[in-house]
């Protein structure tokens, strides 16, 4: 996960590991408390905006999408600051015993779930940051030329003269940029240590089958799965809150983008909306598919052991064995501050709410 872990160094949320003098702490800190405040400074004007002056369903819905992606890049960054040394905690588990691979077999399993988050972190990273870089090159070209800023905001003074248009209107793309940067981090991080779990459960396969043919010691087995519930309780815990607002959020997005997409002619305009719908609707799937992946994963163990050759060790043996496949009864499965489960089910809940919404809106 080590480019998850760097994106996570640019946002803000890790320092580097090498950091470790006062001075250079202070400078990170600094660095954050930077970041926060491009986040907060223009998610609550908007925020002002939709109170004060949006008064129709156009200019509520214009402001609505792009404060609900700052709303989920603040509510991530806090998330991440105040979890620093429980990432580093869960990150070391993942390097430590029992979950640490030992023979090449084991090896082979863990180096192609990292090269599988590598690949996927790199794509989405790219995406976001296309979406991102296509949406200010649109405004460039459209807003800025007329002397507009790229997005509603509440403003109580004078700004469309002069070097304060300038400051405002530049200060709106890095502020996006850099929520584009925390919820790339945020989600590529959660989604890799998804990947682990599964990646766990494979590895503890592995093992089952070497224990069952040579004779090994199963409680070892036994304790690894156990260390995977709670690994996978302490992840769930962490980022429910991270997982609960990305769902609220996916929904009002899509939501108000659909409005604009059906009120909105082809122009300029409408592709940058297009697109920033799709990344939108893939950054919940993906928390959705591998909450679903874990889930279907760790109660497949049970048919995985019945398939094992199983019948001729001995008692104790055969205790364990029952003692993991009890437990696999009742599968890992991630849910949204206990109201959503994320699963490929919730996914589809959130589709059919948002269009819901929006025929409500529309209706209005």
């Amino acid at each position: 996960m080590q480019i998850s872990l760097k994106i996570l160094t640019v946002a803000g949320c890790r320092p580097p590991v090498s950091w470790t003098s006062l001075g250079k702490q202070t400078i990170y800190n600094t660095y954050t408390i930077f970041v926060s405040l491009l986040l907060f400074t223009f998610m609550l004007p908007q925020l002002m905006d939709i109170i004060l002056n949006a008064d129709n369903p156009n200019d509520f819905t214009n402001t609505l999408y792009v404060m609900m992606a700052l709303t989920n890049a603040c509510c991530k960054m806090v998330s991440l600051v105040m979890n620093r040394k429980n990432i580093e905690i869960l990150i070391e588990k993942l390097i430590e015993k029992p979950f640490r691979p030992l023979e090449s077999d084991e090896i082979e399993i863990r180096q192609k779930f990292d090269n599988i988050i590598q690949a996927n972190t790199i794509i989405y990273a790219v995406m976001i940051e296309v979406t991102c870089g296509y949406m200010t090159v649109t405004s460039l070209f459209t807003d800025f030329r007329r002397g507009e800023l790229a997005y509603r905001e509440w403003i109580p003074y004078e700004y469309s003269s002069g070097i304060m248009y300038y400051i405002i209107y530049f200060r709106q793309l890095i502020s996006l940029t850099a929520a584009s940067v925390v919820n790339v981090a945020c989600d590529c991080l959660i989604c890799g240590l998804l990947l682990h779990i599964y990646c766990q459960i494979e590895i503890l396969e592995c093992r089952l089958k070497k224990c069952l043919r040579d004779g090994g010691n199963l409680g070892e087995c036994v304790y690894q799965h156990n260390r995977i519930y709670e690994f996978a309780y302490i992840v769930n815990e962490k980022f429910r809150t991270i997982i609960a607002v990305q769902f609220s959020i996916s929904m009002l997005v899509m939501c108000s983008n659909l409005y604009q997409l059906a009120k909105n002619t082809l122009s300029a305009e409408y592709i940058p909306m297009i697109a920033y719908t799709i990344c939108m609707t893939i950054q919940i799937f993906i928390y959705c598919w591998y909450g679903n992946e874990i889930k279907l994963k760790s109660n497949q163990l049970t048919d995985e052991i019945f398939g094992m050759d199983w019948i001729n060790v001995d008692k104790k043996m055969k205790e364990n064995l029952i003692m993991i496949m009890n437990r696999s009864l009742k599968p890992i499965e991630f849910s949204s501050a206990y109201i959503f489960t994320v699963n490929l089910d919730s996914f589809v809940k959130l589709l059919k709410t948002s269009y819901s919404a929006y025929s409500i809106l529309q209706q209005i």
